[in-house]
């Protein structure tokens, strides 16, 4: 659920909201509805990812919702925010508490310091406004790189 959250930059209602069916098997692309009003987008699923989906695909036994509760029922928000929070409370090494949506500022930084261009990093985060894309840009460190060139 995590790698997920991860690699497509979900907010933790959309993880909760994921069906099977935003999985397209044959192309190994998962359909992300964005919440908040933001631009849904398809994204490719990797090996590891997709692995890791197929063997929880054959553990919820052909439940609609991706991520369940024990019990069955679809994972919630709320849910995912305190299991999130107690895996952050169980590791001392952060000194702060942490939450759902780190994950995804981590996915924003990651793919800004990897050298992605906003406007890609805009549409994969599902951001309306350019605005809220270029908080991850502007702390890169990779962002001049390029500028001149020997």
């Amino acid at each position: 659920m995590l790698l997920v959250i991860y690699r497509h930059g979900l907010r933790a209602q959309e993880a909760c909201v994921l069906e099977w069916s935003a999985v397209d098997w044959e192309t190994s692309e998962l359909h992300v509805r964005r919440v908040k009003g933001g631009k849904s987008a398809v994204h490719p699923i990797r090996g590891d990812e997709l692995r890791a989906l197929r063997k929880l695909h054959r553990e919820t036994n052909g439940r609609t919702f991706m991520f369940i509760t024990e019990r069955g029922g679809p994972m919630t928000a709320d849910a995912l925010n305190r299991m999130v929070k107690r895996l952050g409370d169980g590791s001392k090494r952060f000194g702060f508490p942490i939450h759902v949506h780190m994950i995804r500022h981590a996915c924003g930084f990651k793919l800004a310091n990897d050298g992605h261009d906003t406007r890609a990093l805009q549409d994969c985060l599902g951001h309306k406004s350019i605005s809220s894309t270029v908080r991850y840009t502007e702390l890169s460190a990779t962002k001049f790189k390029d500028f001149w060139r020997d």
